[in-house]
């Protein structure tokens, strides 16, 4: 009785409750034809949380009744059968760690039995995949292999098949995947999987170029009762192959368009323009492919899949073959936005849509210069009407939220106003540009919510380079960075009025900001892109503009290497003006001596060594013997760490001699590196001190009297921290500063504009963008080797040179074979920032140390004291460039 009512109450019903909720699971999954279907369907695993339950209804009720026979028919038949339906249950549950135990379990009790031991490995297999285990879900599917041959009923071999099919395509494996496949086939007894594992094997075929066989499966399912979606999808796959093999006496781009006239394909237009494009891209029909390309985008109204798909070809059509980067930039920005981070490649199209960002931002900066230099040329009465024209089309550019249309994985597009030509010099003069507005962003995209600001982690570039002239920087150190804090039309006519350049100095600013991004354009068309031809157009027009300029010895070599193998009379022309005009330039040394490159590298470690030992001798007070060294080092060449030499001479000399001796030394500082940007501010520092404190320093002997030799002696004492073992915690630090900091280098200044990040706080691992009192400054240094104290009395400079008055301190923190240098406290990440922006240029005379061995970034308190290993370390790395370097 036990055997009776466990199989006809429990599980047969069971079983028709999994095979209903298996077949619902079919009909309603959202397919992607555009890559190989999974052979099964099972629900995403949650691993937020390892033991989550989707507490689905007739799971729950599988559970309740194989419960019951285990529990109350213990004496039936039947036991193997009722743990395979609790491992199934949660499955479908999407709790697989369960799914996992369970299965384990019946394949270890019931191994005599060889029909449930195969299905147990079967679903074991299928659950481990689940879970991205795929190492040991291969250990249990060459197990499940060898049993094969022991079944005796051919049906129950399908679903081993299908799985062993799954996990090949997994591995890419796909000739093994179609083998596996058509035994899987050939051995099911269920319509609905034939059908779908069928139309797989057409997809396998393809992608092998086995196109004939693939015809006749995509035939296959033309003729049975397959859903519409993928009798449509057979269907276009067949007039693909066509094409592809090339059968004479078919119009494929007709037999495309015919399925147009279809009221049931209104769906899938998308996918039809999309397939003529694709035809046309084939036959190098470049236009053609982008106006179809276009059309798909247009009629694509509920596959953001496929949307994504026509905006990756078009920005692969305008990089590669159109060379129109601009147009390229705005089209990964949008597939990048669209596609699921789990698109083959979607980490390569986000790296071509940052790097094409850097050439967008330039162009777009030189607009925008222009356009002011123009309204300041114009008579004053008629000023306020261009810059409210010039602000109202700044506005119209914002980026819109769009209207909800359903898509579940999917962020906001990226509207198309970043696709217009910058080539005009003023706005203005532009008709497409100052229509590029609302009403264009309107046709293109449709109706969508205006709202400000709607995500500041994914900018336009016309948005951020218009944010540059909000921002009136004085330099042009990387306008990336430049993001305004407001995007109103009456703000950014106050900025604009504000940057206008009405006098010589505001003048020289802008033509320096244009300046250097017509020679940052032109380096990043050819070491970037590497588009010599491009390259020289900008390059030219640069010199053009502005025929003297500092830019003028890299850029004659740079036109010298351009023409060296297809214009050879051109190149000597550079070459000469490269050596007749700038004989002692670098680039006149390595035409000279093309090894001259990498026996600069091998003098610059030489000099950073001999700095280090002349350091050493300076942390062991032995004075005179620093004096003498940094002699002979004067007497053989002056080098990049001179003003570096100088300094620790200087102030040997103060602590050997009376401060008129001291007064000297910096005096000769000042005069001979009147230009550097890290011991002059410094050294004028410590002059007006000991100016203001003269009388006290004549009554000393020696000028300098005791004093921490890893910070100068002239204002209020900064201790260096202690140095912080990963064994320790971070637990005490000083109080962040009350002001910012806010003084900076001198003719560097950084616009204290970063985006702020987003609200809530975006969460990865262990790591926050949650808002913090205390930020730090951070230099990572590979190398636990090293002694870093020449370093740190580097930044010590550079603080004392330029935030004297911050109360900034430098302390070091060391685990695995990583130093990190960590300076704060600032008191919001825009400060640091801005200490970032000024320090970071200065690196190599602060660091000494090799320059592939060290980067910086920018981290909270909180996140920095939970770095204690390299593995941290770089989890936080891959956090800060995705949320703060986008």
């Amino acid at each position: 009785m036990q055997n009776l009512t466990a199989r006809y109450n429990y599980i047969y019903n069971s079983g028709v409750l999994l095979t209903d909720h298996q077949q619902s699971l079919l009909e309603e999954n959202d397919d992607n034809y555009d890559q190989i279907l999974p052979l099964y369907i099972g629900p995403e695993p949650d691993n937020s949380q390892p033991g989550g339950s989707l507490n689905l209804k007739p799971m729950e009720d599988i559970i309740r009744k194989a419960q019951a026979i285990i529990l109350e028919k213990s004496n039936s038949n039947y036991l193997d059968e009722a743990y395979i339906l609790l491992g199934k249950a949660n499955f479908f549950n999407g709790n697989y760690y369960n799914a996992v135990e369970y299965f384990d379990y019946t394949a270890k009790t019931y191994r005599n039995n060889t029909g449930s031991y195969l299905e147990a490995l079967n679903w074991k297999a299928r659950s481990l995949m689940q879970l991205k285990r795929i190492s040991e879900a291969n250990d249990v599917l060459d197990t499940l292999e060898a049993v094969i041959p022991a079944i005796k009923q051919k049906k129950k071999l399908a679903d081993g098949y299908a799985t062993l099919a799954q996990m090949c395509i997994y591995l890419k494996n796909h000739e093994a995947a179609t083998s596996y496949l058509k035994d899987a086939i050939r051995t099911t007894a269920q319509s609905q999987n034939k059908i779908r594992w069928t139309y797989i094997l057409a997809q396998l075929l393809e992608s092998q170029k086995q196109y004939k066989d693939a015809f006749s499966s995509y035939k296959r399912i033309q003729h049975s009762n397959a859903p519409f979606e993928m009798y449509f999808n057979a269907n276009l796959s067949q007039i693909r192959l066509r094409n592809l093999q090339g059968i004479p006496g078919s119009d494929n781009d007709k037999a495309l368009l015919s399925l147009l006239k279809d009221d049931k394909n209104t769906e899938y237009n998308d996918q039809i323009y999309f397939q003529v494009a694709e035809n046309h891209f084939a036959k190098s029909e470049y236009g053609e492919a982008e106006k179809f390309y276009g059309l798909s985008i247009r009629k694509s109204t509920s596959n953001p899949y496929q949307k994504g798909l026509a905006y990756l070809r078009i920005a692969d059509l305008s990089f590669k073959h159109l060379k129109n980067y601009l147009k390229a930039k705005a089209y990964y920005d949008s597939a990048v936005n669209t596609l699921p981070k789990s698109y083959p490649g979607y980490d390569l199209i986000l790296k071509k849509s940052q790097n094409l960002r850097y050439l967008t931002n330039r162009l777009e900066l030189i607009s925008i210069e222009d356009s002011l230099q123009y309204i300041t040329q114009q008579p004053e009465e008629v000023r306020a009407a261009l810059i409210d024209a010039l602000a109202s089309t700044a506005t119209d550019k914002q980026p819109v939220q769009p209207a909800n249309n359903g898509y579940s994985n999917t962020v906001p597009l990226t509207p198309g106003t970043g696709r217009q030509q910058v080539q005009s010099t003023f706005y203005f003069s532009n008709p497409a540009a100052v229509s590029m507005g609302f009403n264009d962003f309107k046709k293109r995209w449709g109706n969508r919510k205006l709202e400000n600001n709607w995500r500041q982690s994914v900018r336009l570039s016309s948005q951020e380079t218009t944010q540059e002239v909000i921002a009136n920087t004085s330099n042009l150190q990387d306008p990336d960075l430049v993001v305004p804090v407001s995007r109103d039309k009456e703000t950014l006519i106050r900025q604009y009025t504000e940057s206008l350049p009405l006098n010589p100095e505001k003048l020289s600013v802008s033509n320096q900001k244009i300046l250097d991004a017509y020679y940052e354009i032109a380096n990043f068309y050819l070491q970037e892109l590497q588009d010599p031809t491009e390259a020289e157009r900008t390059y030219q027009a640069l010199l053009k503009r502005f025929p003297q300029n500092k830019y003028q010895d890299a850029i004659y070599y740079s036109l010298f290497l351009i023409n060296k193998s297809s214009n050879e009379a051109k190149a000597n022309e550079y070459r000469e003006k490269v050596l007749r005009d700038f004989p002692a330039s670098v680039y006149a040394r390595t035409i000279l001596d093309p090894s001259f490159s990498v026996k600069q590298s091998a003098l610059e470690a030489a000099v950073n060594q001999k700095y280090n030992e002349v350091f050493d001798l300076y942390l062991k007070k032995e004075f005179p013997n620093v004096i003498h060294q940094v002699n002979e080092n004067d007497q053989r060449n002056k080098n990049h760490l001179s003003p570096q030499f100088a300094y620790l001479k200087a102030i040997a000399i103060g602590r050997t001699s009376n401060v008129d001796s001291l007064i000297s030394a910096f005096d000769s500082i000042t005069t001979q590196f009147p230009e550097d940007k890290l011991i002059t501010p410094l050294v004028k520092e410590h002059l007006g001190y000991i100016n203001a404190h003269l009388s006290d320093f004549r009554k000393r002997p020696v000028a300098l009297i005791d004093f921490d030799p890893n910070e100068p002696p002239f204002v209020q004492q900064n201790t260096p921290g202690p140095i912080i073992t990963q064994s320790q915690q971070v637990s005490k630090t000083t109080p962040p500063i009350t002001s910012p900091v806010s003084k900076p280098i001198p003719d560097a200044a950084v616009a204290d504009t970063r985006i702020k990040p987003v609200e809530p706080p975006k969460v990865t691992g262990p790591f926050s963008t949650a808002k913090s009192s205390v930020y730090y400054y951070v230099i990572e240094v590979s190398d636990a080797s090293l002694t870093l104290s020449s370093s740190r009395f580097g930044i010590g400079q550079f603080n004392r040179g330029n935030y004297a008055s911050s109360n900034l301190k430098h302390q070091l923190k060391e685990f695995d074979n990583e130093q990190l240098i960590y300076v704060g406290n600032f008191s919001n990440f825009e400060d640091a920032e801005t200490y970032s922006g000024g320090i970071t240029p200065q690196l190599k005379q602060i660091m000494k140390v090799p320059a592939g061995i060290y980067s910086s970034f920018i981290i909270s308190k909180e996140n920095f004291d939970k770095i204690s290993s390299k593995r941290l370390l770089d989890q936080y790395l891959e956090f800060y460039k995705s949320i703060y370097q986008k």
